[in-house]
C-alpha cells in the first residue's frame, strides 16, 4: 500500500462526467492525501486522517504541492513517420491547409512516409512522443491509425499502438481511421474508396484485431467528415457499417466547414465528435441532447494561426459535455502537452482553470468511454495521479510553455521526472 500525503491541495471531480455549467465543479481538499492499494485508489481524505488510518503504508510526500488526476488525451494521431516542417513554411507564405492537401501535401505526404516505415521505426518514433506526453502528465492517450489508407500500413500502425501500450507506462486507446483521407489509388473516386472501406477494410480490420488483440475491446472507428474528403452521406455509410460490425465510433467534424457532422455523430451515438470549430448552434443542441462528448482541439487553430476556436461557451450553455485534446499530429499541431491545451482553452475559449482541468480529465475520459475507471481521484478508480511542481492547480493555465508535473503515478506506480 502507498500513501501520498502532505499536498497543498488534492483536486478532483466527483460523480462522473460534467455537463454544461456543471463543468469545473471540483472537490479541493487542503492538505489532501490518498491511499493506493495495488493499482487502485483505496481512499481519499486529509493527510492527518489517512496518516493515522494507514500508519504502515509506504509514504510519498507531496511536499505541499498540488495533486490532480492524470490527464486523458482523447484525440491524437500518435503513430506516423517523418515530419512536414516544409509545409509550415508554406502556410506562412499564405497557403491554406486544404490547398496544401489538394497539392499532394498534408495527410498524403505523411501517408507516403508512413507506408515506407517499418514497424520498428514507427514504434520508435511514436514511443518518443508517447513518453513526452507521459512526462507532461498524460496517463491515457487515444491513438489513431490513418496514415496508411491501405490494409498493410493501417494494421502496422495498429500493431505499433499495441506494442507501445504493452510497453507502458502510458495507456493507449486505439482507433482505426482508414477514413482519414482519399488515397492516391482512389483519387477522384471517393465513392469507390468508401465502398472499399465498408466492404473490405472494416471487416478485415475486425478480423485482424480479433487475431492480434484477443480479449481486448475493438478499437474505435473514426471518419474525417469534411468537404472534399468524406461528406455527410459517405460518413453515414462508414459509420453505419462500423456500428453494424460492433465498433465504437468517433468523428472528426466541422474543422473547416459546418456540414452537420456533429448532429450525425450524436445520431449514431458516437463517443465523441472532435474539432468542432465551425459547429452551428443547431448541431450543438443535438450533441447536448446526447451522450456524445464535444472534444475541442485548441492546438489545431493555434498551430494554423487561426483566430476561430470551438464555441465552448455556447456548448456549455447548451448543456453539452466538453472535453479537450491535443490532436497531436505532424501537420497542424505537433504538441504532446495537455497542459498547453488547457492554457490555450482558458485564453481563446474562455474556460476557467477548473473547467479546463475537468475537460482534460473526467470529460476526456468519457470521450474514450473510460470515465468509470479513470479521470478522477475517487475510491475504486485506477490510481492515475499527478503531483505537480506547483502548489495551486490554477498555475497549470496561468503559466504555459513549461512542464509543471513533478511526478506521475500510473496504475499506482511512481514515475519521478528525470
Amino acid at each position: 500500500m502507498k500513501l501520498i500525503y502532505n499536498s497543498s491541495q488534492l483536486v478532483t471531480t466527483v460523480g462522473g462526467a460534467q455537463r454544461g455549467h456543471q463543468l469545473g465543479a471540483l472537490q479541493i481538499i487542503p492538505n489532501g492525501a490518498l491511499a493506493i492499494q495495488g493499482d487502485t485508489i483505496l481512499e481519499v481524505g486529509t493527510s492527518a486522517d489517512l496518516l493515522e488510518k494507514y500508519p504502515n503504508a509506504e509514504r510519498i510526500n507531496a511536499e505541499q504541492r498540488a495533486i490532480v488526476p492524470g490527464f486523458v488525451d482523447p484525440h491524437t494521431h500518435l503513430v506516423w513517420a517523418g515530419n512536414r516542417a516544409h509545409e509550415y513554411e508554406m502556410r506562412l507564405e499564405g497557403k491554406s491547409y486544404m490547398e496544401i492537401m489538394a497539392a499532394g501535401g498534408g495527410i498524403a505526404a505523411t501517408v507516403n512516409a508512413t507506408r515506407k516505415a517499418s514497424l520498428d521505426e514507427l514504434v520508435a518514433q511514436a514511443m518518443e512522443r508517447a513518453q513526452r506526453a507521459f512526462a507532461h502528465g498524460t496517463t491515457t492517450m487515444e491513438a489513431k491509425s490513418g496514415y496508411g489508407l491501405d490494409l498493410e500500413t493501417e494494421f502496422r500502425q495498429l500493431e505499433a499502438v499495441l506494442e507501445i501500450n504493452k510497453a507502458g507506462p502510458i495507456e493507449l486507446v486505439p482507433t482505426y481511421m482508414g477514413a482519414h483521407a482519399i488515397p492516391v489509388e482512389f483519387k477522384g473516386d471517393t465513392a469507390g474508396y468508401t465502398r472499399w472501406l465498408c466492404e473490405v477494410a472494416l471487416p478485415e480490420t475486425k478480423s485482424w484485431w480479433l487475431k492480434h488483440a484477443p480479449g481486448q475491446a475493438l478499437p474505435f472507428v473514426d471518419v474525417f467528415c469534411e468537404k472534399d474528403v468524406f461528406e455527410i452521406e459517405e460518413t453515414r455509410e462508414i459509420l453505419q457499417t462500423a456500428r453494424d460490425l460492433g465498433f465504437p465510433l468517433k468523428l472528426h467534424a466541422d474543422e473547416f466547414e459546418n456540414l452537420g457532422g456533429a448532429s450525425l455523430g450524436a445520431e449514431f451515438g458516437a463517443a465523441s465528435v472532435d474539432h468542432l470549430v465551425k459547429t452551428s448552434l443547431e448541431d450543438i443542441q443535438k450533441m447536448a441532447q446526447s451522450e456524445t462528448v464535444a472534444v475541442s482541439l485548441p492546438g489545431t487553430p493555434f498551430g494554423l494561426a487561426q483566430s476561430e476556436y470551438s464555441p465552448a461557451r455556447e456548448m456549455i450553455a447548451a448543456n453539452a459535455y466538453l472535453a479537450l485534446a491535443t490532436d497531436l499530429n505532424p501537420g497542424t499541431t505537433w504538441n504532446e502537452s495537455m497542459q498547453f491545451m488547457q492554457a490555450l482553452a482558458t485564453r481563446y475559449m474562455k474556460l476557467t482553470p477548473s473547467q479546463a482541468l475537468a475537460a482534460s480529465t473526467i470529460n476526456s475520459a468519457k470521450a474514450v468511454l473510460r470515465d468509470a475507471t479513470i479521470g478522477s481521484i475517487e475510491a475504486g478508480k485506477q490510481a492515475d495521479i499527478l503531483i505537480l511542481s506547483v502548489p495551486d492547480y490554477r498555475i497549470l493555465t496561468y503559466r504555459y510553455g513549461t512542464n509543471m508535473v513533478a511526478n506521475v503515478i500510473k496504475k499506482g506506480e511512481l514515475y519521478p521526472q528525470k
